[in-house]
């Protein structure tokens, strides 16, 4: 599990990107790259980490399915999502 306090960060990232980003495509559609530098930086979408739904990691995040790999096998050998099994030959 990662530290609550790194979830909530990306969480926070989150929302300012929602908030900010009609403002940053106007400014980016009329070149004002002075005004986009005043903007906060947590506002920026490459500032947010894909992170696992379930653990919080932020590595080996799958991001059609939204957890992390180690979650994603333990699912996929429960049988809890469709479509996935172990392959064998």
């Amino acid at each position: 599990m990662a530290k609550t306090s790194i979830v909530a960060r990306n969480e926070k990232r989150k929302r300012l990107v929602a908030k900010y980003a009609a403002k940053r495509e106007e400014l980016k559609a009329a070149g004002d790259f002075e005004g986009l530098q005043k903007l906060p930086r947590n506002s920026s979408t490459t500032r947010v980490r894909s992170r696992c739904s379930v653990t919080g990691r932020g590595k080996a995040v799958y991001k059609k399915f939204g957890v992390c790999r180690n979650i994603f096998r333990q699912l996929a050998l429960e049988g809890k999502i469709p479509g996935i099994r172990k392959s064998s030959w």
